[in-house]
């Protein structure tokens, strides 16, 4: 089985190919002299009268339709029988022990010696750090004229 683009692909080349013959055609065509002599007129036959239709006879309807059943005014009651009353036996739960075994013993951990650090160095005195911020000139608003 073909697959699809080579269906398509030949199916475009065929399409070409009619549309060059159909070119030609269509240019032969417009190329021919308009001097074309006319189509001679032809007697019209004269066709046989059509059959007429018989008149079939039409169906009588009745004029009146026959009355509808009246419906009862009274429905029946309806009586059930009454459901069997029977117990279900209860089920027993088990009893609980009142005391709670004991848990096995844990095993004790052992105790991990303390690590203590060496005191850090002294420091050389560090520079102060400013707290305030120094004010810049060329920052500041110009003063206001009046």
């Amino acid at each position: 089985m073909a697959s699809p683009k080579c269906l398509i692909l030949a199916f475009v080349i065929a399409l070409s190919f009619s549309s060059l013959d159909i070119s030609f055609a269509a240019r032969n065509l417009l190329q021919l002299p308009t001097n074309i002599p006319s189509v001679p007129n032809l007697p019209k036959p004269t066709l046989p009268p059509m059959p007429s239709i018989p008149n079939l006879p039409q169906p009588t309807l009745p004029t009146s339709l026959p009355p509808l059943p009246s419906l009862p005014t009274t429905m029946p009651k309806l009586t059930l029988p009454p459901l069997p009353s029977t117990t279900l036996p209860q089920p027993t739960l088990p009893t609980l022990p009142s005391t709670q075994p004991s848990l096995p013993n844990q095993p004790t951990i052992p105790t991990v010696p303390q690590v203590t650090l060496p005191p850090f160095p002294s420091i050389p005195s560090l520079p102060k750090i400013p707290s305030t911020i120094p004010s810049i000139s060329f920052l500041s608003p110009p003063p206001a004229g009046n």
